[in-house]
């Protein structure tokens, strides 16, 4: 079974002005399409063609590079259109909202410890809410498409909540200001989504 692009559950300028239309289309139109393209390509008539994503992401040192940035590029960005979403933003609620406060200490701590993930990640990548081995919350970021399911990762876990750092994720609305970007995309969470995520992790 090939990879494929998975569709937006929101119409592109659903996130506005939070994420613009023109950068939504480029992003999910072209660069997703083209790591689902090139990771099919890289896979094809070989076993792993079979796996599914997780199971090809969580071993991922088995595997050539077109397959770590191509199967990357697509597991993380399929899980970043899911936990965003039109009419979001606020906080989170119930078991998340408790597992966030006990440890990091506030919702606000959490923010602030993920934008300085995002904000310090030299040149590409991602900054990770996920759960560890432990089931406890933990931020880190990864460069380029890596995540923290892969087997290289330094901080290891199941991912719940990604920030897209790549510049083509924000460039046409913030330009060279990440920081805006990082600040404002929290108007777009669909707490809801990881919500289901954590659940699901644990």
């Amino acid at each position: 079974m090939a990879f494929e692009l998975p569709a937006l559950h929101y119409a592109t300028d659903a996130l506005e002005p939070h994420i613009d239309k023109t950068t939504m289309e480029i992003h999910h139109d072209k660069h997703h399409q083209a790591y689902v393209t090139n990771l099919n390509k890289a896979v094809e008539g070989k076993p792993e063609a079979n796996l599914s994503i997780e199971e090809i992401v969580k071993n991922i040192s088995k595997y050539p590079a077109a397959v770590r940035n191509n199967g990357g590029g697509h597991y993380n960005h399929s899980l970043f259109w899911n936990v965003l979403g039109p009419n979001k933003g606020g906080e989170p609620t119930g078991d998340l909202a408790k597992a966030i406060t006990e440890t990091f200490g506030s919702f606000a701590e959490l923010k602030t410890k993920l934008q300085e993930a995002g904000a310090t990640r030299f040149g590409s990548g991602w900054a990770w809410l996920s759960v560890g081995a432990d089931k406890k919350l933990q931020v880190s970021s990864t460069p380029n498409q890596d995540n923290p399911l892969m087997d290289i990762a330094e901080v290891k876990g199941t991912p719940i909540f990604g920030i897209d750092v790549w510049e083509h994720a924000y460039y046409l609305k913030y330009q060279n200001k990440r920081p805006d970007y990082l600040a404002a995309i929290w108007n777009a969470v669909n707490w809801d989504a990881v919500a289901e995520l954590y659940k699901k992790a644990l």
